[in-house]
Order: structure tokens, then sequence, then C-alpha cells
């Protein structure tokens, strides 16, 4: 009984992480429909536009395209609200992504 409840606990986590990565697709999405969106994206993460679609197999470079939305408050609601979903989603995507709950530094 140990083995299968471990084992649904592992597909629940991939499940978790399989939505966390299609809403941080959906976000670089919202990110490239302006240019300037994607410009300010690619400015301050010095990311090379053609890198993108390879960076986008990454969690961290998700995780991080999450972050990006979650720091902007006008970006977050807008995104949030073209997509029908709770601004809390964004950083638990977030989170999933970058292996747990982070925690933000302090000045």
């Amino acid at each position: 009984m140990r083995r299968q409840q471990g084992g649904r606990r592992g597909a629940c986590m991939k499940e978790r992480q399989a939505a966390a990565a299609q809403l941080a697709i959906a976000a670089l999405g919202f990110l490239g429909a302006e240019p300037e969106r994607l410009g300010r994206f690619l400015a301050l993460t010095g990311i090379a536009p053609q890198s993108i679609r390879a960076a986008a197999r990454e969690p961290n470079f998700l995780a991080g395209v999450l972050e990006h939305i979650a720091d902007d408050e006008r970006l977050l609601l807008s995104f949030v609200a073209e997509h029908a979903i709770d601004p809390r989603e964004v950083t638990r995507a977030r989170d999933t992504l970058a292996g747990g709950r982070r925690e933000r530094e302090l000045p």
C-alpha cells in the first residue's frame, strides 16, 4: 500500500509540474504578445530572443518567467484577468517550478 501511495504522490507532483509549466508557457506567450512586454523581459533577463525556445524547456527559466510576471502588479493583474485565474496560481506555479516555496531576499 505504501508503494502505491508514493506512486500517487509522484504522479500528483508530475501533474502539478506539468500544469505549472503550461501556465509559464502561457505567461511567456502573454509577454510575447506585446513587443514592449517582451522587450522589457529580454532586457531584464539578458536572454537573446533566439534562445527563448531552448530556455523554455528548463523549469528554472519558466519559474523566472512567472517571477517576472508576479513582480509587476500591472503585468500580473493583466495576465490573470486574461486567463481568468487567481493571482496566487502564478506564485504557486512559480514555486512548483523552482522546486518549492521561494524565500524573497530581504533588503
